[in-house]
């Protein structure tokens, strides 16, 4: 009798042995290509779910496989440890966020070695340590002095419930993405990074294989228009400006301007409002400061504004246009003034209506005679109404308008970007303290790189108050100019932890580096990041952000590649009960039960057998649990001692042992082009089926030993990425040498891999009525003979004329008959 599978003794017994023998540490020494195969590190949150295995077990196995194929592959493994979540976890439970993450820390830990990953532990990167955030210090520096990082007050997003100002990004429909708390502005002195200077470039996609929805996603962000900025010109007694700047995509309806908005934190809203309009503007603007930009976006919300009393003169009609303000232009885009043009906008048009302002049509839609519009003409067509532009063709007629605005030097060709600059200050304590030192006679003066890091205080009120809670330790804000030697103090604003997430992947390369936050040769070894594989949610935050690091590092010098990651792979998500996992529906998944009773690798099998991985799919229990009778099936299959049956002394013996052979390499062609394609679910799919076969060829005892241990052998080689506990131990229980993971992928043979038989489809005009297996080398006339001799065809053939007979080798033939 052969011992039973007992995944839980086998797998603690495999995961100890690698750790001893250090099997999965790399090095750059090797004769092997390089392969860096790397997972978005989790969030330091405290537990593993179901949804963290699903993004990171299918991973492993690829990263497996390609070791397998010869490759020296990176494959490690961090903790994203600062940010919002910690800090207010920690604040809950009384204790300080640095316990807490290091706790959390420990048990993820403990969870991500019960999966059996190939990871290189000896590479572990902790965002939250000083040796690490040390040098995300530096490159803060390294920011400044390229010009890259500087302080301004702005309008930002700040959430009262966690005390700190959001990124864009980070705001989800109005409100805080971690907490959900109703998002309000605020005016902030800021650090920014100047993202915008790479806007074209992060358009870019040269070069790297990425799915096109994040492209889409991010060129979206980017919101690149082209367009014209055009001046309206401004002429009011006390006023110095006389002119008022607006961008606009359609300069060829220049002549259908009947109003201009300006944002409610335009200077110019209250120094042109006239006295009588004074209460109701300010009023609104009071109002407007209460919304957040996505809420005052939104295409359901009416658009609402205010006139100020004021007007500007359109340059090339001349006629005075009123001066609104609403909500919906935004200070941070374009000019913050938007030309109203209602015949061929459609908010401008639902305004218009609303405040019965003038349409006027300037681009006459198909069969236009004159008539009102019953809603705006948004699309192309000829010029009218528009002096002597009137009878241009839309694209001719912006041409056109450009030209002569440029020429009477009322504007010009202008490119406009949506994206704004990004913004890293948060008043929080749990972050990477900012590197800078405010000083009364130097002002902001860079903290020296020798004195690095700057260490967060331990005795903090970490607490939230509105501001940083490192502003009420002294012993951390009192400090000393570098330059002048005064008495200054410290910026006590911390980093987006996005910042920290930014450039981990390059301190993969050389965690342990203490002289610099990478060594320059093994970083140009491993790096750029050959596949990347994580959530798609990060498209426009941490996968945007990492690609403008490392663009930014480039330009200084300090990187030979401009992109980091050259294939990008997104998983889906697992639900459950049709719901996403969530701890507010109490509806998620532990994998540590799983584990504990079905074993990781069963856990890991079932996770790629799911679904595709990139779409997701639901987890199910009953699916589980025959994941786990498949794996001891495979257990059994391999360790019965196998007895040849009668069939082998046939004549048949030959043509058996063939069909072994053929389905083998086929197995193995099958499950080698779903892993590099990444289709872990069909891969399972094929192990099976081959399970299944061998079973059946055991049956029978069709073929001799010899083939069928090497078929054995074949089917645990290839199970090795998914089920490394279980390929072990059956490798080892068979008398290979150790490591089945230090073995060569298994290669197919094409010529043993070709089909002997197919089967043949036979139609009758069109419609299915037999299928016939017969050998490959079938001629057409064989093929058509047996088709038409065919007793379920036949049927169909009886009293017909035929037509015609239509053939393709190897799949089908269709009579068409009368």
């Amino acid at each position: 009798m052969v011992a039973r599978y007992n995944p839980q003794e086998i797998e603690t017994k495999w995961q100890q042995r690698w750790v001893e023998d250090r099997l999965y540490e790399v090095t750059e020494g090797s004769a092997r290509p390089k392969y860096y195969a790397l997972t978005m590190f989790p969030y330091t949150s405290g537990d593993l779910h179901i949804g963290h295995w699903y993004a990171m077990a299918p991973a492993d196995v690829h990263a497996r496989f390609k070791r397998m194929q010869g490759y020296n592959v990176l494959h490690p493994m961090g903790f994203d440890a600062f940010g919002l979540p910690a800090e207010n976890a920690a604040i809950r439970r009384g204790i300080h966020p640095f316990t807490w993450t290091m706790q959390n820390i420990d048990n993820m830990r403990r969870q991500l070695q019960s999966i059996g990953a190939i990871y290189d532990w000896s590479r572990e990167v902790v965002t939250c340590l000083p040796e690490y955030y040390k040098w995300t210090q530096w490159f803060f520096l390294k920011l400044y002095e390229a010009g890259l990082a500087y302080r301004d007050k702005a309008p930002v997003n700040w959430c009262s419930n966690c005390q700190t100002v959001l990124a864009n990004e980070q705001v989800v429909q109005g409100f805080c993405e971690r907490c959900g708390t109703l998002v309000v502005r605020r005016d902030l002195e800021q650090w920014f990074f100047r993202i915008t200077r790479y806007a074209d470039e992060l358009m870019q996609y040269d070069g790297i294989d990425w799915p096109e929805r994040i492209k889409i996603m991010q060129r979206n962000w980017v919101g690149k228009s082209v367009g014209a900025e055009i001046a309206f010109t401004l002429d009011y007694a006390g006023i110095a400006e006389k002119e008022i700047r607006t961008f606009t995509t359609r300069p060829d309806t220049i002549f259908g301007v009947t109003f201009m908005v300006l944002a409610p934190e335009h200077p110019l809203v209250t120094r042109l409002t006239t006295p009588e309009r004074r209460t109701e503007v300010d009023d609104y603007i009071d109002r407007s400061r209460r919304q957040t930009v996505i809420e005052r976006l939104s295409t359901e919300k009416e658009k609402e504004g205010v006139f100020i009393g004021a007007y500007v003169t359109n340059p090339l009609s001349g006629r005075k246009v009123p001066l609104w303000t609403s909500d919906y232009v935004l200070m941070s885009y374009g000019t913050g003034a938007v030309m109203g043009v209602p015949a061929h906008d459609e908010r401008d048009f639902a305004f218009a209506k609303k405040y019965d302002l003038p349409i006027s049509v300037v681009i006459a839609p198909p069969g236009w005679q004159g008539e009102e519009l019953a809603a705006a003409y948004t699309e192309p067509g000829a010029m009218v109404n528009s002096e002597q532009f009137s009878g241009l063709a839309s694209e001719a007629g912006i041409e056109a308008v450009c030209d002569f605005l440029e020429a009477q030097g009322w504007g010009k060709r202008a490119v406009s970007y949506r994206l704004r600059d990004w913004l890293i200050s948060r008043q929080r304590y749990w972050g990477a303290p900012i590197p800078i030192i405010y000083c009364e006679r130097c002002g902001i003066v860079p903290v020296l790189e020798s004195d690095l890091p700057v260490l967060l205080p331990e005795n903090a009120e970490f607490k939230p108050t509105g501001e940083s809670p490192l502003k009420y330790c002294r012993e951390f804000v009192n400090a000393t100019c570098p330059k002048c030697s005064a008495p200054a103090r410290r910026e006590t604003d911390t980093m987006d932890t996005f910042m920290c997430s930014s450039w981990y992947f390059l301190r993969y390369a050389s965690p342990h580096c203490d002289t610099a936050p990478f060594e320059a040769d093994k970083l140009q070894y491993w790096l750029p990041v050959d596949l990347y594989t994580g959530g798609a949610e990060h498209a426009v935050m941490h996968l945007f952000y990492a690609r403008f690091f490392v663009k930014a590092l480039r330009d200084m010098g300090l990187v030979s590649f401009g992109e980091p990651f050259t294939r990008l792979f997104n998983q889906g998500i697992i639900i459950v009960e049709r719901q996403k996992m969530s701890k507010s529906r109490g509806n998620v998944i532990n994998p540590d039960e799983y584990v504990a009773e079905l074993g990781a690798d069963a856990v890991r099998a079932y996770l790629m057998f799911v679904a595709p991985w990139e779409q997701g799919g639901e987890w199910d229990d009953s699916g589980l649990s025959g994941i786990s009778r498949w794996l001891s099936r495979v257990w059994n299959l391999a360790l019965e001692k196998y007895k040849p049956g009668e069939a082998i002394k046939t004549v048949a013996k030959g043509g058996l042992e063939r069909a072994l052979y053929r389905i083998t390499h086929q197995t193995v062609r099958k499950v080698t082009g779903d892993l590099e394609r990444i289709r872990f679910n069909t891969m399972i799919a094929a192990l099976m089926e081959f399970t299944n076969y061998l079973a059946k060829v055991r049956e029978a005892g069709s073929v001799t030993p010899a083939a069928w241990e090497a078929a054995i052998k074949t089917l645990i080689l290839l199970l090795a990425p998914t089920a490394p506990h279980l390929a072990e131990e059956l490798w080892q229980r068979l008398g290979y040498d150790y490591s089945i993971h230090n073995q060569s992928w298994p290669e197919w043979d094409e010529e043993l891999a070709k089909d002997e038989e197919v089967t043949l489809v036979v139609q009758v005009n069109g419609k299915l009525r037999d299928r016939l297996t017969v050998p490959v080398s079938i001629t057409e006339a064989e093929a058509k003979k047996l088709a038409r001799e065919s007793k379920r065809v036949k049927l169909y053939l009886k009293d017909k004329v035929a037509l015609r007979e239509i053939y393709v080798p190897g799949k089908l033939i269709n009579l068409v008959v009368r």
